[in-house]
C-alpha cells in the first residue's frame, strides 16, 4: 500500500459572529466550504503556509494570533492500476485576524469561492469536516491542541 502524508495548516478567522470559509472544489466537481488553507511546501514555515494560503484562497492578508491545535486524520483511497493508497493528514490549525486586503475568490486553483457565514448557520452548510474541528478548537481552545469525537462528513 503506498503512504502518503500531507502537512497543511488552516486558518480560524472568526469575526462579528461570521466565519471566514472557501468553498472546496473537489475533483469529481463536488463542492463544500472548508477552512481557508492548505499544503505546506517544502521548507516553509506553517505560520507562513496559513498566511500565504488565506491570502491565495480569500484575498485578505491575515495575522496568526493563536495556535489552536493540531488534527490528524487517516483514510484510504483507490490508486491508478488498482493500488490503494493510506493517506495522512496534518492539519495544524491557527486562528487568525484580518490585517488588510479584500475579499476576493480564488482563480486557478482549489476552491472557488470566499465568503463570511454567521456562525450559527455554519452547520447547516455542506462542509467538510475540518471546519468542525477548527470550530471545537476556537471555541474549547484545549491545552493539549487536540479535539476527539470530530468525525469527517462525508
Amino acid at each position: 500500500m503506498h503512504k502518503e502524508l500531507r502537512v497543511a495548516a488552516y486558518a480560524v478567522c472568526v469575526r462579528d459572529g461570521r466565519m471566514l470559509l472557501a468553498r472546496w472544489v473537489a475533483r469529481d466537481g463536488s463542492k463544500r466550504w472548508t477552512l481557508p488553507g492548505g499544503g505546506m511546501d517544502h521548507g516553509e514555515d506553517p505560520y507562513d503556509t496559513v498566511v500565504r494560503e488565506a491570502e491565495e484562497e480569500t484575498g485578505y492578508a491575515v495575522e496568526p494570533v493563536a495556535l489552536l491545535g493540531i488534527d490528524s486524520m487517516r483514510r484510504g483511497y483507490p490508486r491508478r492500476l488498482g493500488s490503494a493508497a493510506d493517506f495522512h493528514g496534518l492539519r495544524i490549525v491557527y486562528e487568525v485576524r484580518v490585517t488588510g486586503g479584500e475579499l476576493r475568490h480564488e482563480t486557478d486553483g482549489s476552491t472557488d469561492m470566499a465568503a463570511w457565514h454567521p456562525l450559527d448557520e455554519v452547520s447547516a452548510l455542506d462542509r467538510v469536516g475540518l471546519v468542525d474541528v477548527g470550530l471545537t478548537l476556537w471555541r474549547e481552545r484545549p491545552a493539549a491542541g487536540h479535539t476527539a469525537g470530530v468525525p469527517e462528513i462525508t
